[in-house]
């Protein structure tokens, strides 16, 4: 790391593409400390990466906002939920769907929003092990099995049997 606090390019191979990512992430907030980039415009450009989870996207958000509120300038929570909703990933468009109809956004907090898609989070996590599993079939085999054709002749006599009955 140079003094400036960037990484050199020796630095920069090192780091895996998720460091990479966070990296950047902080390093652009470092620069809206600075000055190099307003407020306003990351607020306008702010946007959850794919591969984020939402605690990451939440303290980048919240570093933000506290940022904003420095330089006296604010938005409602309508808005902060708002900006989270449209700018979360692909994936998250039902369950943004799912808040939207079933709640006023107007009267939604931002921490209840955030527990939301925290838990929604989970449940997306619990489905990937599924995904990325290989899946194997299974050949059958023909069995005789005495069980099995002692069931068959059973259901054969009771649908006999029905049948007489609604003669």
């Amino acid at each position: 790391m140079n003094e400036n606090g960037r990484l050199s390019i020796c630095d920069k191979k090192l780091l895996s593409a998720s460091d990479k990512k966070t990296y950047m992430k902080h390093h652009k907030l470092k620069d809206i400390i600075v000055g190099a980039i307003s407020h306003d415009e990351y607020y306008e450009l702010f946007k959850m990466e794919e591969d984020e989870d939402i605690e990451t996207m939440f303290s980048m958000f919240q570093t933000l906002i506290s940022g904003l509120k420095v330089l006296k300038k604010s938005y409602t929570t309508y808005d902060h939920v708002g900006k989270i909703m449209r700018n979360l990933p692909q994936q998250w468009r039902p369950k943004v769907t799912a808040i939207e109809e079933a709640k006023d956004l107007k009267k939604l907090s931002l921490e209840s929003v955030i527990s939301n898609l925290r838990s929604h989070e989970m449940v997306l996590n619990a489905d990937v092990p599924l995904k990325n599993s290989k899946l194997v079939a299974l050949q059958s085999t023909k069995t005789s099995s005495k069980a099995l054709k002692a069931k068959l002749v059973e259901i054969e006599e009771e649908s006999s049997v029905d049948g007489q009955e609604e003669e």
